[in-house]
């Protein structure tokens, strides 16, 4: 009977033994091929892109995070395989060789996904419904005939070489329970959750070092786990305390903060009125948002140099901002924080579809107030839920796509086929022509611009061509740095296409006889992202130009503001000039324009990066971004601090946002309904 006993307990301890040791030798293939891949996307990396780093350096830090996340799922992958394999070992090896292979497939195309678009897959691809999604990758050219082909192969050759290289692999026993051991030491002391790319710099670089796995499952978990942000009455007390600080800054006075998490007095802070004669008649407005427009390479002081001349020389002869943030790193945020300067909700305001609650905003208040509504749009209005958005705020015309007629040419159709829509200068030229006499009514006109989108293809490509060379002659650039600037030929050649194409527009709207009462928007919906990033900042850092003959006086203000901003002082303007009627109370997240010439940040202001990344916040000279803290300095450049008190405040004052717009995630109202029924057209 005890030999009985003794023969099971030496076969379950074999079991054992021969079940680590083949756990270890799969998760060592596991391991070479992570090296392999971060070997090879460092390498496509110097054939697309610049490199402001030394290969190696980034080699050997890309290595690190892969050992960091090779340690970090070893322990829980080795608990899983081995009662599994105790069972039955065929099955769970060939399991685990398919899940190898599944793994590094969708690894391969995260890592294809960041040489091309230069940002990290995560947990925004769930942001996006199936259309959406064909139409943004079916656009972008990324997914050609030759793209599939060559996934194919690869994973052909995958499966081939895992089968192939497990079976040649030998490991003993003491290598074999010491990974798992040293694992688990490695995951206790923190070390598997450090982050290990401070010393690099270069935005894009820093992406490059990271596991993009790692990024996407975390980034996917976080979204289907999301964090609730009780109230916290320090971060109260810090805001209070941090507002005090600044003269302008009046205390935010809450009418009914637990029904409407966001409804406060009006500020009534009209800072644009000195600046502006008034008309005997309300004026015309128009937005201009411009897709991918950044500062890194707009207006004097760009860091990458300025290409776009004619909105440079506008913002000489204009209220110009040029340390301006967009809300939003993409352009699912811009309408509704620049017209309702609304939260964000789950995955963007505009994504609440029928669920949105009543709002206030430009929109709908100037229509409410005789004012004559129009989007002009040259791709396709549904996208991102835009049309719905604005059908909710009473907008009186959307025209997109469908509504261009014969006449009208459109964008270059990607490999694929696939093609955003109508280009800058043909949307520019069909608001020209088509718009309609306002019948004496002011009229809000916002044209949203599709060009400067990847895969960045225009007409008149030569020409562009030639304009950029000239560029690059222009700044004196060694042939070395003129290669590193020609990897993004079309980029760049599209913003100058767009510079001209505004160029244009205006010189063409300067014929029409209400020239003379318009008022001028332009910006930027985020900051191209395929061209290298310099920091994290960068992605939401825009210009911001407020153009009109009705200007008496320009200005350039270094202050800080957001597009969350826009429509609190747009409105108090309109409001003292022009008898608009609006409630004493609204929702709106900005405080508005801040007017003054130094630089200075008197905002709190939250950026979503992505439809489900909320991790972005500025305030004062700080920027928290996840766990990072960074700080600005009057150039708009930030550099990586350690200051935990400092981070702690941030966090804090960050989370009573997040708190507030979690509660319209769960379905509270932005106002009430007697004001909804009063001033919503």
């Amino acid at each position: 009977m005890n030999s009985s006993f003794q023969k099971i307990d030496q076969d379950l301890k074999n079991k054992i033994i021969r079940s680590t040791q083949i756990f270890a030798v799969l998760s060592i293939t596991f391991l070479i091929f992570l090296l392999l891949f971060s070997g090879a996307e460092v390498l496509l990396s110097i054939v697309q892109h610049s490199l402001e780093n030394d290969i190696l350096e980034l080699w050997g830090w890309s290595n690190l995070n892969d050992l960091k996340f090779w340690f970090a799922i070893l322990l829980p992958a080795y608990l899983i395989f081995l009662p599994f394999h105790i069972v039955s070992s065929k099955i769970t090896e060939l399991i685990f060789k398919i899940g190898f292979i599944v793994f590094f497939t969708i690894q391969l195309m995260l890592v294809y996904y960041h040489t091309e678009t230069l940002t990290m897959l995560g947990s925004d691809l769930f942001g996006y419904s199936l259309k959406e999604i064909r139409q943004t990758v079916g656009s972008s050219g990324i997914l050609s005939f030759k793209t599939v082909f060559l996934f194919i192969v690869f994973t052909g050759i995958l499966a081939f070489s895992i089968f192939f290289l497990s079976k040649k692999l030998r490991t003993n026993r003491i290598l074999a329970f010491s990974l798992p051991v040293l694992s688990l030491i490695l995951i206790l002391s923190g070390f598997t959750a450090r982050t290990l790319n401070q010393d690099i710099s270069g935005e894009f670089n820093r992406s490059l070092i990271k596991n993009k796995s790692r990024h996407f499952y975390l980034s996917a978990y976080s979204y289907f786990n999301p964090e609730i942000y009780e109230p916290d009455i320090y971060a109260e007390s810090y805001l209070g305390e941090y507002l005090s600080k600044y003269a302008e800054a009046e205390p935010l006075e809450y009418v009914d903060e637990f029904n409407y998490p966001f409804l406060k007095k009006e500020l009534n802070r009209d800072v644009l009125s000195p600046f502006f004669e008034t008309s005997e008649n309300q004026p015309h407005v128009v937005f201009i948002i411009v897709e991918g427009l950044g500062r890194a390479f707009s207006n004097r002081g760009a860091y990458l140099g300025n290409f776009t001349p004619f909105l440079d020389s506008l913002s000489t002869q204009s209220l110009y901002w040029p340390n301006f943030l967009s809300n939003g790193g993409r352009t699912f945020a811009v309408i509704p924080s620049i017209f309702g300067s609304l939260p964000f909700a789950r995955t963007g305001f505009m994504e609440l579809d029928r669920e949105m609650p009543a709002q206030l905003s430009l929109l709908n208040l100037l229509g409410k107030n005789g004012y004559q509504t129009n989007f002009y749009y040259g791709g396709n209005s549904e996208f991102d839920n835009m049309a719905m958005y604005l059908r909710e705020n009473k907008i009186d015309r959307i025209v997109d796509e469908k509504d261009f007629p014969d006449k009208y040419q459109k964008i270059p159709a990607s490999a694929s086929g696939f093609t955003w829509g109508y280009g800058d200068k043909e949307l520019f030229r069909y608001y020209l022509e088509s718009i309609r006499e306002q019948n004496g009514k002011p009229g809000l006109d916002v044209l949203l611009t599709v060009s400067m989108h990847n895969p960045f293809l225009i007409d008149e490509t030569e020409k562009f061509n030639q304009v950029f060379e000239k560029k690059l002659e222009e700044y004196g650039f060694s042939e070395e740095k003129k290669k590193n600037y020609r990897n993004y030929r079309k980029q760049y050649r599209s913003i100058l296409y767009t510079d001209e194409a505004l160029k244009n527009l205006i010189a063409d709207y300067k014929k029409r006889p209400d020239y003379k009462n318009t008022i001028f928007i332009i910006t930027g919906d985020h900051r191209i992202p395929e061209i290298p990033m310099a920091s994290k900042i960068d992605r939401y850092h825009v210009p911001f130009i407020i153009f009109s003959p009705l200007l008496k006086r320009t200005a350039e203000f270094e202050a800080v503001s957001s597009h969350f901003d826009v429509a609190p002082s747009l409105l108090s303007f309109m409001k003292h000039n022009y008898g608009v009627k609006a409630p004493a109370v609204n929702s709106f997240v900005g405080r508005g324009l801040d007017t003054t010439r130094s630089f200075q940040n008197m905002h709190s202001i939250p950026l979503k990066q992505t439809k489900t990344n909320l991790i972005d916040f500025v305030q004062g000279e700080y920027h928290l971004n996840g766990e990072e803290l960074f700080k600005l300095n009057s150039n708009f450049r930030e550099e990586a601090i350690e200051d935990n008190v400092k981070k702690q405040e941030l966090q804090n004052a960050f989370n009573q946002f997040r708190r507030k717009n979690a509660e319209i995630i769960k379905g509270k109202k932005i106002i009430p309904d007697s004001i909804a029924q009063k001033y919503v057209k």
